[in-house]
């Protein structure tokens, strides 16, 4: 039994640190904040708590139970899209403006005044 919690957690790993990777990808190449934002919230989310999993794993195969890292996995998930969304706000408060093109339909056309 023990084998296959070993060979979980090492897919939960691989799995994480794909995630883990492509956050640290985005947060190169994207050109501004906001982009940048975006990426490695999402990912090294989802990065760490694959990688917290597999520690739950494998400390249950040795008879622990591994609260602590349901603790870590529960704060991770609840605090990371808050702290992201407190980010973007600051960003926007401070008008930080974005490099992203802006489709032409996407902003309407002013109204003529009819008086």
């Amino acid at each position: 039994m023990t084998v296959w919690f070993e060979n979980a957690a090492a897919v939960m790993i691989l799995v994480a640190s794909f995630f883990l990777l492509v956050g640290a990808i985005g947060l190169v190449r994207f050109p501004d904040f906001y982009m940048r934002l975006h990426a490695p919230t999402k990912a090294s989310t989802l990065g760490v708590g694959g990688v917290l999993i597999a520690s739950m794993l494998v400390h249950f195969s040795h008879g622990r139970p591994g609260i602590a890292e349901l603790l870590i996995t529960i704060f991770v998930f609840v605090t990371a899209p808050v702290s992201a969304n407190l980010m973007g706000e600051a960003a926007l408060h401070l008008r930080l403006r974005s490099k992203a093109p802006v489709p032409a339909d996407a902003v309407p056309e002013r109204a003529e005044d009819p008086l």
